[in-house]
């Protein structure tokens, strides 16, 4: 009996040691998660900026990798398991781009370089949750979805739980734990239906995706949608939506705007890989019960974006009104995947890329203010226009590219989005993607009366206790940095789309 396996186990040996040499990016992550440990377990005393040191490498090395690999053909690695293709590359250099940026933010934010657990163990969550984030986008094996999605969950939580500082603190990490573990259960109760009906856990697979072909949505659609609240949970997508607040308000400002960027572009790199053997999104040709599904994305995009608008309005605390607005990007992203074709994707990612640098930047800049002010609520800007004049001319750089006005990259992003909304109407003619259009336009002009409550505080508005003049810090560098690619992103786009 045991003669029987050696042949398969050679094989397998032979598959692994061909897929690692399309897998450095990753395992630079696992020695740096290692190592990044071991700094920060014998050098805790004398060696304290060595851990970040070490993460930073990791993840430069690790973009210079992956770097070198766009336009990269597909291929499966490790038995199916994983693929690598030009989509995966891009998503994993948006995601190095955003850890690096939040290694800098964790770097120079008070609270947390003064706290007594010190950073070490921040950073080797951040490769862990690194490593979940490269294995969400290249998964194609509902096992591999499911162990990603749950990598990235749980450093996640450890990410908001890690102060832990006060009550709201430690509520918002509990929260967060719950809510994804009832969602995570959702998933894979559909990802066990889904195997049970097609015998298979590879969604590209020949046996998979002719059984969907050929069996009515009724018999797997259950296990489908309960696939899908898993990954609107981490997109934090209406009716999902309902933790993000809480959690973005009281977990370390880092830590929100981590959350807000990274896990959420790797959900849309994960829906693309889940909707693909589906193809729910076909907007032509589509018989009724594929319509019906068709219809309960678009609804949930409709929602998310007037939810999170019209939301944000009632928003005080800045870092809650960045959270709900951070939940209409998210159904604003959703209309370019509704259009499901090479224009809308090319959209969708460039919208991504220019989102996390204006959303980076948002927390930043309102950590910075409450640094230096103690002030968190958007009413409490009021007079900060003179003392911090830089900061604030930087905040409404971002909060105009946020709206999508220009002359800033916020603009090219949601015309980008539009025009190949647009386009696909013309081809297509479904109303439901006109009612997208519709309802995007106008929550680009409801977020218009949220995002300038802050500079009509600080520079219009006199405050009751002024403040006096300060002094620069590195993370105020950082924000103009990502406030000049906002605006020099508008002059060359082709710097991101020549890449796409």
């Amino acid at each position: 009996m045991m003669n029987d396996f050696v042949p398969y186990i050679s094989l397998s040996i032979n598959e692994t040691i061909r897929s690692l040499a399309f897998f450095y990016p990753e395992v630079i992550l696992v020695a740096g998660f290692i190592l990044v440990i071991l700094a920060d377990l014998f050098f805790s005393t004398g060696g304290r900026q060595l851990p970040f040191l070490l993460a930073f490498l990791t993840l430069l090395v690790s973009a210079i990798l992956n770097f070198g690999m766009l336009g990269q053909t597909p291929v499966q690695l490790f038995g199916g398991m994983v693929v690598l293709d030009h989509l995966a590359v891009v998503f994993k250099l948006i995601f190095c781009f955003i850890s690096i940026l939040f290694l800098l933010f964790v770097r120079y934010h008070k609270a947390l370089q003064s706290s007594s657990k010190g950073t070490g163990d921040l950073f080797s969550i951040l490769i862990a949750v690194q490593l979940g984030l490269n294995l969400m986008v290249m998964s194609q094996n509902l096992l591999m979805i499911y162990l990603s999605l749950e990598m990235v969950s749980v450093g996640s939580y450890l990410l908001v739980g890690y102060l832990s500082q006060n009550s709201k603190q430690s509520e918002a990490a509990m929260k967060y734990a719950l809510f994804g573990a009832v969602c995570s259960a959702f998933m894979l109760y559909g990802m066990s239906l889904l195997y049970g009906f097609t015998g298979s856990l590879d969604i590209s697979s020949a046996q998979f995706v002719s059984f969907l072909d050929t069996t009515p949505f009724h018999s797997w659609g259950v296990g489908f949608i309960m696939l899908l609240i898993g990954v609107a949970f981490k997109l934090s997508l209406v009716p999902f939506h309902f933790w993000a607040p809480d959690v973005y308000e009281g977990a370390p400002t880092p830590v929100t705007a981590f959350l807000s960027t990274a896990p959420k572009i790797a959900g849309f790199g994960l829906f693309i890989r889940v909707l693909a053997p589906f193809q729910p999104l076909s907007l032509s040709g589509v018989d009724s019960a594929t319509f019906s599904l068709t219809s309960v994305l678009a609804i949930m995009a409709i929602f998310s974006m007037m939810f999170g608008n019209f939301g944000a309005i009632w928003q005080n605390n800045v870092k809650r009104m960045l959270a709900y607005s951070s939940i209409g990007h998210t159904g604003f992203m959703m209309m370019a995947m509704f259009v499901f074709s090479a224009s809308g994707f090319k959209a969708l990612i460039f919208y991504m890329v220019i989102y996390s640098i204006m959303n980076m930047a948002a927390f930043m800049i309102a950590d910075e203010v409450e640094e230096k002010t103690g002030k968190q609520n958007i009413d409490d800007y009021k007079g900060l226009g003179k003392p911090l004049s830089v900061l604030m001319i930087a905040m409404v750089v971002v909060l105009v590219s946020l709206t999508g006005l220009p002359p800033t990259a916020g603009f090219t992003a949601k015309f980008l989005v539009f025009s190949a909304a647009i386009e696909a109407y013309n081809l297509s003619g479904s109303g439901l993607l006109m009612t997208l259009i519709i309802v995007g336009a106008i929550s680009t002009v409801v977020s218009l009366f949220y995002y300038f409550r802050i500079p009509l505080n600080a520079f219009l508005r006199p405050s009751d206790s002024p403040v006096t003049g300060f002094e620069n810090s590195p993370k105020t560098y950082i924000s103009l940095f990502l406030v000049f690619l906002l605006l020099f992103f508008i002059l060359f786009p082709s710097a991101i789309l020549r890449y796409l």
